[in-house]
């Protein structure tokens, strides 16, 4: 098979881990025998000092005639000034959007090696094994109005955070849809007791739960939900969130698994044969872990997460489960190994930078 994949380092640590992503792709096609076809495309911060744009529209049209797109991090202090026409995260959100990746999926595994390396007990953190799917392309990131202006008496800001009932049906339908094949137990996170959005989606689950009678719905408030993740995060399995929410809480999640950098994301436009037009559609993977310019260029930044993206990118994109299977067994079989780059290392192990892991990783595929 021939994979056509669209490669957006971005900023920061991103291009440092897409190179280790891209040896672990290059190894799969090898040991499977399929093509890895690549194209690089500029996004961010770097995208705005040479375009003027954090999403150049070379970069939009390499996206609409690839396959899939691998994506890094884009942002930095040198693009944070509020009063900056262009934001280097302008041009990750303008890509969800208009190709309508509205479903984030962010599988968040304790693996047996790491439980260790975790602030949370060991005790608590036994099976966890879940599923956050966070709604993408709606709520406060994208509602209008979103401003800030001055008056009179000081300045003001606003954001929207605003949900149709079509918007919460189709995410909703797809956690259902994920808890269905998994262990049929779905938790809906929300703010009903304060926001009519949340009451909507509330509203909304539990008339697509009709259709799915045999998935257990819990509906829990977003701080209740924060709390229990780290008091008994093994209750979960599949989380179903809105965008900030979602955002926020998988970002908390990722310390069970001992650091941010170990998790990976899908961010796709449905399920096929559940959403309308998701067959076709082209996704896109990313680590969750943003660009971290505290430690950009000095080789130490933990590649697993850009790694099981690119795994994420081989299930769901082409189809391929042996391939993904292969990439996930080899992270899991190199962590049982002790290998570990420095923010995984709180329980010792052979501490190595970004390029050896990624090299030992496409080693045992």
């Amino acid at each position: 098979m021939n994979l056509k994949i669209a490669i957006l380092p971005g900023d920061g640590i991103g291009p440092e881990v897409m190179a280790e992503a891209i040896k672990v792709l290059e190894a799969v096609g090898r040991r499977f025998g399929h093509a890895i076809d690549l194209e690089y495309g500029r996004i961010g911060g770097n995208a705005i000092d040479d375009f003027g744009t954090p999403l150049p529209d070379e970069t939009v049209d390499l996206c609409r005639r690839s396959d899939a797109i691998l994506f890094g991090a884009v942002g930095g202090p040198k693009w944070d000034s509020p009063d900056a026409a262009a934001r280097p995260e302008d041009g990750i959100l303008a890509i969800r959007k208009s190709l309508g990746l509205f479903a984030n999926l962010r599988p968040v595994k304790v693996y047996p090696s790491l439980i260790n390396s975790s602030p949370v007990k060991p005790s608590l953190l036994e099976g966890v094994d879940m599923i956050v799917l966070r709604e993408l392309t709606g709520g406060l990131y994208f509602a209008r109005p979103k401003r800030r202006w001055t008056t009179k008496s000081g300045r003001r800001g606003v954001d929207t955070l605003r949900y149709t009932e079509h918007e919460i049906e189709r995410i909703v339908r797809v956690a259902f849809e994920l808890a269905r094949g998994r262990s049929k137990r779905l938790t809906s996170v929300d703010k009903a007791n304060v926001l009519e959005s949340s009451r909507l989606w509330r509203q909304v689950a539990d008339e697509v739960h009709e259709d799915y009678p045999d998935v257990e719905l819990e509906h829990i408030l977003v701080d209740a939900a924060a709390m229990s993740l780290i008091r008994s995060p093994a209750s979960y399995d599949v989380i179903v969130a809105e965008n900030m929410f979602g955002d926020i809480l998988t970002d908390e999640a990722s310390v069970l698994s001992g650091s941010m950098g170990m998790q990976p994301s899908a961010s796709l436009a449905g399920l096929p044969g559940v959403t309308e037009n998701a067959e076709s559609a082209i996704s896109l993977y990313e680590p969750i872990h943003g660009s971290a310019p505290d430690i950009a260029g000095q080789g130490i930044a933990n590649p697993i997460g850009m790694a099981l993206s690119a795994a994420m990118m081989l299930r769901h994109s082409f189809g391929l489960e042996d391939e993904a299977q292969a990439v996930e067994a080899s992270v899991e079989g190199v962590l049982a190994e002790g290998y570990r780059t420095p923010d995984i290392a709180s329980d010792g192990g052979d501490v190595v930078g970004t390029e050896r892991m990624g090299t030992v990783i496409a080693g045992r595929v």
